[in-house]
């Protein structure tokens, strides 16, 4: 397993996006962490959307980042509150949420994982993709260890 310099072991690192795919990734992490004392790093990403295709340099008025990551922070509080509660005894979650499309997000954060858990699918695909664009470019290219666990 790898270790920080301190010897604490490396979070496993689970993407939440609220969706129940990430809802199922983020009760196996849980599990996980229970049976081996590991950490729990909850991480949702959030993004402006692509704003392109308008004429004569007008652009429609957006919020501030600051509403997109209140949007995201909810989510993945919500998820963990909603999937904690449904266990005996779970793990302790940190949260972070940050700006970004949500594949260079969770790069990063596996950078420090012991283990990247994603759900198959999430808020962004077409049903019936069996791997959602995130989670196949992730255990493509992740540079940790990667778990997909299967739609509920």
């Amino acid at each position: 397993m790898a270790q920080h310099t301190d010897e604490k072991p490396w979070p496993i690192v689970v993407g939440v996006d609220g969706s129940p795919c990430s809802q199922a990734a983020l009760r196996w992490a849980l599990a996980q962490a229970k049976s081996t004392g590991s950490a729990v790093e909850a991480v949702a990403a959030w993004q402006y959307p692509e704003v392109f295709g308008y004429s004569y340099g007008w652009v429609p008025s957006m919020p501030d980042g600051g509403e997109f990551a209140k949007a995201a922070e909810r989510a993945v509080e919500e998820t963990v509150a909603t999937v904690r509660d449904q266990l005996d005894d779970p793990a302790q979650v940190a949260i972070r949420v940050a700006e970004g499309h949500p594949v260079e997000v969770l790069m990063d954060a596996g950078r420090n994982a012991q283990l990247l858990v994603l759900g198959s699918r999430g808020h962004g695909t077409f049903t019936g993709i069996l791997l959602g664009s995130v989670s196949q470019h992730c255990v493509q290219h992740a540079p940790c260890p990667v778990v997909v666990v299967p739609q509920p």
